[in-house]
């Protein structure tokens, strides 16, 4: 099978974390901002979709050239074989991604990109006027920075977070790659205990049960590739059955804690839809009562934090009932992800170490404070 240049895009700050996944799969990687590349056919690309909790697309590099100008763009667009890639119905959308470059303007580019495929089409399809687009979606984008421009096609469809167990609510969760890219920068693999005392909707609890079960996070889900008429229909079948028949018993317990009883039945039901409810403990506790006999794990949250002042001074009391509480939980590596500046001073200790992250648009810092017994650093 032909092999292709490939990579993945995620959020900023877990590059690393997303190429350490791939080289867990056997790949070898190389880096830049927002991206990691890989090579791989067919079956790699359904393996990555299925089975990476941390990155958020798998895209296919079709071209990459340099271009100063709008008729280079046009002519190295037009050159390469577009009817082997999309069907003479295909609906093909172009994003466009213009950074540090001449060719400045975004929507020129796009209109550009488009007009140079939809003119290759219409002479290799032997066609007039319009193409109809009426067919299976394939999502192009085109990616220009320092005047080096690359032609891509999303694999994935909608974003790799949305894993498909997770039923709509009000506030705001955490997406589930985010989650896993938390629970991925500490030592956790299910072998030990894993403690969120504030859940919310579950997210975290959820994630690092699918780890520790070896469930896939695409299991429930379609992807883009389903719909490529030159796709192999029969891998995304099997690879997803060898998947399944890869899934474990969870060996350690999984704890899930929150003061609010509503927004936990929401998180039994995510975790149910995930087929994981059996693995998580949820129970409705306030973080000032949290007490466990667990010894030896993790603890990762995202603790609430209020942008208002009465909002701050609530989330600061909360983080001063969590150094009471947790601080001497000294046996358990403790991970919080938060926008306050002063976590540190209300939780009464300094952290092992400060990762800098964003949160959707939200500077947010994740506060690691290693056990007692451990020097480790992931990442």
């Amino acid at each position: 099978m032909e092999e292709y240049r490939l990579y993945t895009t995620m959020g900023a700050g877990f590059e690393s974390v997303v190429a350490k996944e791939l080289q867990s799969l056997g790949y070898e990687t190389t880096t830049e901002n927002g991206r990691v590349f890989f090579k791989g056919g067919q079956k790699d690309i359904v393996r990555c979709n299925l089975w990476l909790r941390t990155a958020d697309r798998v895209k296919i590099l079709l071209k990459e050239f340099t271009a100063k100008d709008f008729s280079t763009l046009y002519d190295e667009t037009y050159a390469y074989d577009w009817a082997m890639l999309l069907p003479v119905d295909a609906a093909f959308p172009v994003k466009g991604r213009s950074v540090r470059s001449k060719l400045h303007s975004e929507p020129d580019v796009q209109s550009i990109v488009k007009k140079a495929i939809v003119d290759k089409m219409a002479a290799q399809y032997h066609r007039r006027g319009k193409l109809p687009e009426s067919g299976s979606l394939y999502q192009l984008d085109v990616h220009i920075y320092k005047d080096t421009v690359r032609l891509s096609l999303d694999t994935t469809g909608e974003s790799l977070f949305k894993r498909g167990y997770r039923i709509e609510h009000g506030g705001a969760p955490l997406k589930e790659n985010f989650a896993a890219s938390l629970i991925k920068l500490t030592p956790y693999d299910g072998t030990h205990p894993f403690i969120d005392p504030m859940c919310g909707s579950g997210t975290l609890p959820i994630e690092a049960a699918l780890i520790a079960r070896n469930i896939a996070p695409g299991t429930w889900r379609k992807f883009a590739f389903d719909d490529f008429d030159w796709f192999d229909p029969r891998l995304h079948e099997e690879l997803l059955k060898e998947a399944k028949s890869q899934v474990k018993p969870a060996e350690a317990p999984i704890w899930a804690s929150d003061i609010d009883q509503s927004i936990l039945e929401v998180a039994k039901l995510n975790a149910h839809n995930a087929g994981v409810l059996q693995d998580i403990r949820f129970k409705q506790v306030a973080v000032k009562d949290f007490s466990t006999d667990l010894e030896n794990g993790v603890i990762v949250s995202n603790p609430p934090y209020g942008k208002r002042l009465k909002d701050k001074q609530g989330a600061e009391e909360l983080y001063r009932q969590m150094g009471e509480v947790l601080r001497p939980l000294t046996s358990f590596s403790q991970y919080y992800l938060t926008a306050d500046p002063d976590f540190e001073k209300c939780f009464g200790q300094k952290a092992s170490k400060k990762r800098k992250l964003y949160n959707g648009n939200l500077r947010v810092d994740y506060y690691q404070f290693w056990a007692s017994a451990s020097k480790e650093e992931i990442c």
